[in-house]
């Protein structure tokens, strides 16, 4: 029987165990341009013994940002600061591909350098707010993506992946969920266009292929992979049946040879699709699973039963530097601590003891 603490083969990357650290946001790239700094670099490598490090966010361009203090990966201070944080990955056995993450919609101006403005399939305002140095702001209407502006974008991803390759980077996943632009075009709330790019399943599923298909010509294919999210409202998107965009999506990304396929559950009522979803991909899948609470040692169940290749854990790997160990040994685990998820200092980003130092603590 396949356990999650086996070795797998990841295009050719030896992962030494199926437990993936989530990519989360913290909102501490504090360094200039919004580069990561030494902190980030230890932040990462504390959580080396992951078989598998999925990287907060970035922003492949200046417009995709859409929270304060999120890191990019569209110039040289950022490739050399990102490279001091895959060096010290490395240099501790562990693995790491970059999340590249255009927010689309989600953002305010405030978060922008001069005039830029939020852009997006089609100009519908998410609902809701988010904080920006000057407080919190509504979200405003984005500006509505030219046709020529579409593939410029995806140029925009095929950049900050060639510059992921540049600063060492192992490959990189293309964020496809939670409501940001890849899936503003999937979504029917989001995406009205009536061109190539929206007005039927097939059409809404575009972007995203394209996307993908450009940064696995360019970085390859076995370095490239999507996560995606099917039916998650989070950042007010609404898919009430997103069987026939998503079948349609995985159907054309599935010859490719990606890297991986990364799933989160938005709920239980998604199982269904991601067992729907594994046939149709047959590569490697990565599943963040709808759960009660936070993702623990039950979950393990889903590697032995074949439902996921390989498992990632968000807020536990957070607090849990050490977490494959743990899983391991059934526990002890720290809890997170919620206010200090997004930005601040090294309190709640570097100080979660791992299970010796804790066990010495106690």
């Amino acid at each position: 029987m396949t356990t999650a603490f086996d070795p797998i083969d990841l295009s050719g990357l030896r992962l030494s165990n199926r437990i993936a650290m989530a990519p989360m946001t913290r909102s501490r790239a504090y360094g200039p341009g919004n580069s990561p700094t030494a902190s980030t670099a230890e932040y990462y490598a504390q959580r080396a013994t992951a078989g598998l490090i999925i990287t907060e966010g970035i922003q492949p361009a200046e417009v995709g940002q859409g929270y304060p203090d999120t890191p990019g990966l569209h110039s040289e201070e950022q490739v050399a600061a990102w490279r001091t944080v895959t060096d010290a990955v490395h240099a501790r056995g562990g693995r790491i591909f970059a999340q590249l993450m255009h927010a689309g919609r989600i953002g305010h101006p405030d978060l922008l350098p001069g005039d830029l403005h939020n852009v997006a399939p089609s100009p519908v305002a998410a609902a809701g707010q988010v904080y920006t140095h000057n407080g919190p702001q509504a979200f405003v209407t984005p500006r509505e993506l030219t046709g020529d502006e579409v593939l410029e974008t995806i140029g925009a991803f095929v950049s900050a992946a060639r510059n992921a390759v540049a600063a060492g980077f192992d490959g990189v996943e293309l964020h496809g969920a939670n409501g940001y632009l890849i899936q503003q075009f999937l979504a029917p709330n989001t995406n009205l266009r009536t061109d190539r790019w929206g007005g039927s399943d097939e059409a809404r599923a575009r972007f995203a292929a394209e996307v993908v298909k450009a940064v696995a010509a360019e970085i390859g294919a076995g370095r490239t992979a999507l996560r995606i999210s099917p039916g998650n409202p989070y950042n007010d998107v609404f898919e009430p049946t997103p069987e026939a965009t998503y079948t349609a999506l995985v159907r054309e990304l599935a010859p490719l040879g990606l890297a991986y396929l990364h799933i989160l559950e938005g709920g239980p009522e998604i199982r269904e699709l991601t067992l729907t979803l594994r046939k149709l991909f047959e590569g490697t899948i990565v599943l963040n699973a709808a759960t009660s609470g936070p993702t623990g040692p039950d979950e393990l169940r889903l590697i032995e039963d074949g439902t996921t290749d390989l498992l990632s854990y968000g807020a536990l790997f957070l607090a849990n530097p050490d977490l494959p160990r743990r899983l391991r040994a059934g526990g002890p685990f720290n809890a997170p601590d919620p206010a200090s998820f997004f930005g601040g200092d090294d309190r709640g980003y570097l100080d979660y003891p791992a299970l010796d130092a804790a066990a010495t603590v106690g």
